[in-house]
C-alpha cells in the first residue's frame, strides 16, 4: 500500500468530519476522560440512538468517576438495565474503583494503560486518548472495520485473527503515514462517523463517500460483499419458565448471580422445566393438599391468573423461550418468605429496579392487569 494513499486518506476523513460529521452528540460537547470513556463503552454494540438517552441518565446519577466509584453495583445497575450485555456495567463499575483507586481518580493517557484496565480493550483505549488528549493511536472498531474493508479489500472473512491482524497494520501504518499536524480527534471521530453514516452495513452512500475515488469495493462494486462474513450459526433455542407472583400489589423477583448474563440484576423467579415450577408452587401452598369431589386439586392461598404471552428473546450466542406462570397470593398476609437472594418489590417502584428486558416487558403487561382490575373496582363501587 503506498504511502501517499494513506496519508490521503486521513487527510479525507479529516475535512469530512469537519463540515459532514457529527458534532452535536451528548458526549463531544467535552473533553472530559470520564465522559468519553463512558460513551466508548456504552457504544460497543449498541447504537447511538439507543446510547443517547441511558448516556444522559447515568451522568444524571453519576457525574463523575468519583460518585460511580463510590456507588454500590446494585446502585449501578438500574441505569444500565435495558442496554444489554450487562459485563459492561459490572466492568464499567470495576474500572471507574480501579482507576479512582490506583489512579487518584485521572484516567492514565498511555492507550496501552488504559487497556489493562477493566472492560477497556486496545480499541477503545485509543479511542478514549484520542479523543480526549489528541494521542496518535488508531481505533479499529466495527465501523472502522467495515471502512477499511472496503476501501483496501480486504476480502477474508472479518471474524478470522489473521482478518483483524491485517486491518489493525492497515490502521496503524494510516496513522502513521499522516502529517504530523493531523487533527487525531477529527480523524478518529470522522472514521465512526463515515462507519455509521455513509459506509453503511447496507446501502452504503458511495457518491457522498470522501474516498470514493481511490475506495477498492466501489472501483470493483463490491460494496455488498464486502466485509466477507462467515456463514450464521443457528443460534441454539433454550427454555425457562418463569413465575410471576403477585401479592397486592408487589412482585417477588430474584437477584441473578454474577458473573452471568443478567448478573446483577433481578428478574423473576426461573425455572428449568415445568416440573421444577410445579414443586415451587406446590412447596409455596398453591394447592391445599385436599380433593375436590371430582378429584381435582382444590386452589390454596396462591390463585392462578390467566397465562402470560410468551417471550422469545435473543441474546449474542442463543435465543431464550420464555413461559411465565402468574399466581396471586390471596389475603392481606403473604406466607411466602423471600429466599435469601429475593426481595418483594412494588409495582410503581419497578421503572427504578435492574431489570432485564423481556421480564420488564412481563412486568408491564402485569401492571397493566393490576391498573384495569383498579378500575374495573371502582366502576363497581360507583
Amino acid at each position: 500500500m503506498s504511502t501517499s494513499r494513506l496519508s490521503d486518506l486521513a487527510s479525507r476523513v479529516v475535512h469530512w468530519q469537519r463540515v459532514h460529521g457529527r458534532h452535536d452528540l451528548p458526549w463531544q460537547t467535552h473533553r472530559d476522560p470520564y465522559r468519553i470513556w463512558l460513551s466508548e463503552i456504552m457504544l460497543q454494540q449498541t447504537q447511538v440512538s439507543t446510547v443517547v438517552g441511558y448516556y444522559s441518565r447515568f451522568l444524571g446519577r453519576f457525574p463523575t468517576i468519583q460518585t460511580l466509584a463510590a456507588a454500590s453495583l446494585d446502585d449501578v445497575m438500574p441505569y444500565w438495565a435495558g442496554l444489554g450485555y450487562y459485563s459492561r456495567a459490572r466492568n464499567l463499575h470495576r474500572c471507574a474503583r480501579a482507576i479512582v483507586n490506583d489512579y487518584g481518580g485521572c484516567f492514565p493517557r498511555d492507550p496501552a494503560t488504559l487497556a489493562t484496565l477493566p472492560g477497556i480493550g486496545p480499541s477503545t483505549a485509543a479511542a478514549i486518548a484520542s479523543l480526549t488528549w489528541g494521542v496518535r493511536s488508531p481505533i479499529m472498531d466495527g465501523n472502522v472495520k467495515r471502512v477499511f474493508t472496503r476501501y483496501f479489500g480486504v476480502d477474508t472473512a472479518i471474524n478470522l485473527r489473521q482478518t483483524e491482524k491485517t486491518l489493525w497494520k492497515l490502521a496503524e501504518d494510516a496513522v502513521e503515514a499522516a502529517d504530523t499536524t493531523l487533527d487525531m480527534r477529527a480523524y478518529t471521530q470522522g472514521l465512526m462517523d463515515l462507519g455509521a453514516t455513509v459506509c453503511t452495513r447496507t446501502r452504503p452512500d458511495c457518491a457522498h463517500c470522501p474516498l470514493g475515488n481511490t475506495c477498492y469495493a466501489k472501483q470493483h462494486q463490491r460494496q455488498q460483499e464486502l466485509p466477507v462474513r462467515a456463514p450464521r450459526r443457528t443460534k441454539p433455542q433454550r427454555h425457562c419458565h418463569m413465575l410471576v407472583l403477585q401479592h397486592q400489589d408487589q412482585i417477588l423477583l430474584e437477584q441473578q448471580p454474577s458473573p452471568g448474563i443478567w448478573g446483577g440484576l433481578w428478574s423473576l423467579p426461573k425455572f428449568d422445566n415445568q416440573q421444577a415450577l410445579d414443586q415451587s408452587l406446590a412447596d409455596m401452598g398453591a394447592v391445599d393438599g385436599n380433593k375436590e369431589e371430582n378429584g381435582a386439586e382444590k386452589s390454596g392461598p396462591l390463585q392462578a391468573q390467566p397465562a402470560l404471552p410468551d417471550i422469545n428473546h435473543v441474546f449474542t450466542h442463543f435465543r431464550l423461550h420464555i413461559q411465565t406462570a402468574h399466581y396471586i397470593a390471596a389475603g392481606t398476609v403473604c406466607d411466602v418468605e423471600p429466599g435469601p437472594t429475593q426481595r418483594w418489590v412494588a409495582l410503581e417502584t419497578l421503572s427504578q429496579t435492574a431489570l432485564p428486558a423481556p421480564v420488564k416487558t412481563l412486568l408491564e403487561e402485569v401492571a397493566q392487569r393490576q391498573a384495569r382490575l383498579v378500575a374495573a373496582d371502582n366502576d363497581e363501587c360507583s
